[in-house]
């Protein structure tokens, strides 16, 4: 099933209104779409290079909106729609332990999230149950996705179809390291 639905949205980028599917799949993609809009953003690129920094900030916008999609459900839809959701993708567990740390690290988890390929319904999900600071919890999806989305559209924008492979390849652990490196920068500093 998940293989259809990968080819599936893979199709869409061929089309005609690949600009409303990228949409769609980034907006579904941050409260209850199992596959990300990298799919679609990606051969969307390769194919218009031009219109890189268009899909970027398309996909952007629609993942943080469908990211307040996400927090709403988990702010009012907690029972109803957030706990099968996430025991659909088997992070019923992994959700419990953000209850202890959320408060104090709610941006952060919200910041990485967005960067790296930790399923980012779950954050946003988890944001709405703790009532993360709804602006914070914005800026901190803005900055997160939109680094993320125009990474991916400035390497395919400067370097096309070479860079695909690398990227979908290679893209989930780039961004793993980044992270890492970030936090671990703000670690050092605090503790200097």
């Amino acid at each position: 099933m998940l293989r259809r639905l990968y080819d599936w949205t893979l199709s869409l980028a061929a089309g005609p209104r690949a600009p409303h599917a990228l949409s769609a799949v980034a907006f579904a993609e941050s409260s209850v779409f199992p596959l990300p809009p990298d799919l679609l953003l990606i051969p969307m690129c390769v194919s218009k290079r031009h219109r890189a920094w268009f899909y970027a900030g398309l996909c952007t916008i629609a993942s943080v909106l469908g990211g307040l999609l996400g927090y709403l459900i988990g702010a009012v839809l907690f029972e109803e729609v957030a706990k099968p959701i996430l025991a659909f993708y088997g992070y019923m567990d992994k959700f419990d332990q953000f209850a202890q740390i959320f408060d104090d690290w709610g941006w952060w988890f919200v910041f990485i999230a967005g960067l790296t390929p930790f399923p980012y319904k779950v954050i946003t999900i988890a944001s709405g149950v703790f009532a993360l600071n709804l602006p914070v919890f914005i800026v901190a999806s803005i900055v997160s996705r939109g680094i993320r989305f125009f990474v991916v559209a400035g390497l395919l924008y400067l370097f096309g179809p070479a860079i695909r492979d690398f990227i979908e390849k290679r893209l989930a652990l780039v961004f793993t390291v980044f992270v890492v490196l970030l936090v671990g920068g703000f670690a050092l500093i605090k503790f200097i």
